[in-house]
C-alpha cells in the first residue's frame, strides 16, 4: 500500500539458504556487453539500507550481480510447477531470473531482491534469459501506479540497460535489452507447493509450509473454523485472505494483470510479474490484456474467479498435509472476504466513509453502471468524483450524496483536468521517446506525477484483523 518507506540500515538475512537445497538451483548471472543505469528506486532502497550506494556500486551489484555483503554468495533460481491457463506444466522454474538477496526492513519484515532478464538458468528451456528494455519500462509504470492505487505490489528497484539486440515476436525487433531487479516480500508461489505435492515430497511440503508461516506471518483463522491449529490449514486461510484482497485491489484500480497462472501467484498476496498488463480504457468486465487470452480466462471481470481457482490448487497441494473439509472451509471464505475488500477499497478510492455492506454494495453497483453508461475510464471517473468535479447523476449520484467525505482534496492536484494515467497510448508515447531519442524525461516525469497521486490518496485501508505479509 502507498506510504513512504521507513529508512533502515542494511540488515542481510538470507534465510532461504535453509531450504535452498530442495527449492532452488545456484546459477550464474549473464555477462552483459554493457551496463548503463537507467532507473534506481531510492525510495525503496532506503527501506533496506541500500540508498547510500553510489551509481558504480549500484551497477556492480544490480548489473553484474556482485554479491551484497553478508548475503547470498550465489544467486538462486527457484523451482516450481504451475497451471498455465489451467493446463498443468511441470517444466517451469525461474527461466530468466533469480533470487539475489534477502534483508530486513525497519519493521523487521523480510524483503527479497529478485531479477528478470539476468540470464539463462536450468529452467530457461528455449528462452534466452533476457528482458527487453521496453518490458522493464512497462514494469516501472505498472508497479508505480499500482503502489499509488493501494495495491500490494512488488517494486521496480533497478533497471540497467545491457547493450544486446533481442528478437521478440510481440515487439518490433531487434529491440534493446535490460536487466531488472524487483523488491518484493517473497518468492514462494502456489506453484512451489504444487511441485512438491506432485513429486510426493511430503516432508519438504510440510517444511515449506512451516517456512512460509514463519517468514510471512499472518493472523490465525477465525475461531469457529475446523482445523484452525493445523499449519497447512492456517497457511491456506492466510493465502485466501491475501488473494481476496489482491483481487479487489486490482478491480478497484481498473487493472488487468493478464496472466494469472499459479506460478505467478505469490503466497504473500503480492502482485508481481507484469507482462501484458493493461489499465481499463472503460469499465468492461470482458476486457483482456493478453493477446493470447483467446477465451477471456483472465479478463478483467474474471480476475477474482481466477485467484479463487488458484487458491483451490494450493488446497489440492496441501491435501497431503490436511483433511479436505478444513481446506474447503478456508476456500469458502474467499467470496465474503472479496466483497468486504471491494467495499473497503471502493469507498477509499472515492474518498467517502463506508456506510455498511448493503449500502456500499449498492454504491459500487451504481458506480459500475454509471461508468458503463458514460464510457469513462475508471481512472478519470474516480478522479472526477473524489475531486468533487463531478458529483454524480442518476442512481449513482443519489446514493453518493448520502455518503460523508473521508479525504481532503485541497491539493492543487485535484484541480487538474485529469489524473496521471498509464493507458496503453500513454505507455507507448513514453516508450517511443526512449526508443527513438533516448529521452527518459517523460518516464521520470510520469513516475513523479504518479507518486504525487499516491501521496494524495494516502494508504489504502488494511483488512480488519487479517494478516498480509509485508502490508
Amino acid at each position: 500500500m502507498h506510504s513512504e518507506p521507513q529508512a533502515a540500515p542494511y540488515r542481510p538475512d538470507p534465510r532461504i539458504e535453509a531450504i535452498a537445497g530442495w527449492v532452488a538451483d545456484p546459477v550464474h548471472p549473464a555477462d552483459f556487453p554493457k551496463t548503463e543505469l537507467r532507473f534506481r528506486n531510492d525510495r525503496w532502497a532506503a527501506a533496506v539500507g541500500l540508498d547510500t550506494l553510489d551509481d558504480a556500486q549500484w551497477t556492480a551489484h544490480f548489473g553484474r550481480f556482485e554479491p551484497l555483503p553478508g548475503n547470498l554468495p550465489q544467486p538462486l533460481a527457484l523451482r516450481y510447477h504451475g497451471h498455465q491457463f489451467r493446463n498443468y506444466n511441470p517444466d517451469l522454474g525461474d527461466g530468466r531470473g533469480f533470487l539475489f538477496a534477502q534483508m530486513r526492513d525497519a519493521q523487521d519484515r523480510l524483503l527479497d531482491l529478485g531479477t528478470k532478464g539476468s540470464g539463462q538458468t536450468p529452467w530457461s528451456r528455449d528462452g534466452d534469459g533476457r528482458l527487453t528494455l521496453k518490458g522493464a519500462v512497462r514494469e516501472i509504470l505498472a508497479t508505480e501506479m499500482l503502489e499509488a492505487l493501494g495495491v500490494h505490489t512488488s517494486k521496480t528497484f533497478s533497471v540497467i540497460e545491457t547493450g544486446e539486440a533481442l528478437w521478440r515476436g510481440d515487439e518490433p525487433s531487434p529491440t534493446r535489452s535490460a536487466v531488472m531487479v524487483r523488491l518484493s516480500h517473497g518468492h514462494i508461489r502456489i506453484g512451489s507447493f504444487q511441485r512438491l505435492a506432485v513429486l510426493e515430497e511430503k516432508d519438504h511440503l510440510a517444511a515449506l509450509v512451516a517456512y512460509s508461516l514463519e517468514t510471512y506471518p499472518g493472523s490465525l483463522p477465525p475461531e469457529d473454523v475446523p482445523g484452525r491449529d493445523e499449519p497447512a490449514v492456517i497457511l491456506l486461510h492466510q493465502v485466501v485472505e491475501r488473494l481476496a484482497d489482491l483481487a479487489a485491489s486490482w478491480m478497484v484500480a481498473g487493472f488487468v494483470h493478464g496472466v494469472l497462472n499459479t506460478d505467478n501467484m505469490n503466497i504473500s498476496g503480492e502482485s508481481f510479474d507484469y507482462g501484458p498488463w493493461r489499465w481499463l480504457p472503460r469499465w468492461d468486465p470482458r476486457f483482456t490484456a493478453a493477446y493470447f487470452d483467446h477465451s477471456g480466462l483472465y479478463a478483467f471481470g474474471r480476475q477474482p474467479e481466477a485467484l479463487l481457482w488458484n487458491c483451490g490448487q494450493l488446497a489440492v497441494a496441501l491435501r497431503q498435509l490436511a483433511e479436505t473439509a478444513p481446506l474447503v472451509a478456508a476456500l469458502d471464505r474467499f467470496g465474503p472476504l472479496y466483497q468486504e475488500a471491494m467495499a473497503r477499497r471502493f469507498t477509499w478510492r472515492l474518498g467517502v466513509e463506508s456506510r455498511g455492506a448493503e449500502a456500499d454494495t449498492a454504491l459500487i453497483q451504481a458506480a459500475e453502471a454509471s461508468m458503463v453508461a458514460s464510457g469513462a475510464a475508471p481512472e478519470q471517473f474516480f478522479f472526477d468524483h473524489r475531486s468533487g468535479r463531478n458529483p454524480g447523476d442518476g442512481d449513482f449520484g443519489a446514493i453518493l450524496r448520502g455518503y460523508e467525505p473521508s479525504a481532503q482534496t485541497d491539493d492543487p492536484l485535484w484541480r487538474e483536468d485529469a489524473p496521471p494515467g498509464v493507458l496503453v497510448d500513454e505507455v507507448e508515447r513514453i516508450w517511443s521517446a526512449i526508443d527513438t531519442d533516448d529521452d527518459w524525461t517523460e518516464l521520470h516525469a510520469k513516475v513523479a506525477a504518479i507518486r504525487r497521486l499516491g501521496a494524495n490518496l494516502g494508504p489504502a485501508p488494511a483488512p480488519a484483523g487479517q494478516g498480509r505479509a509485508g502490508a
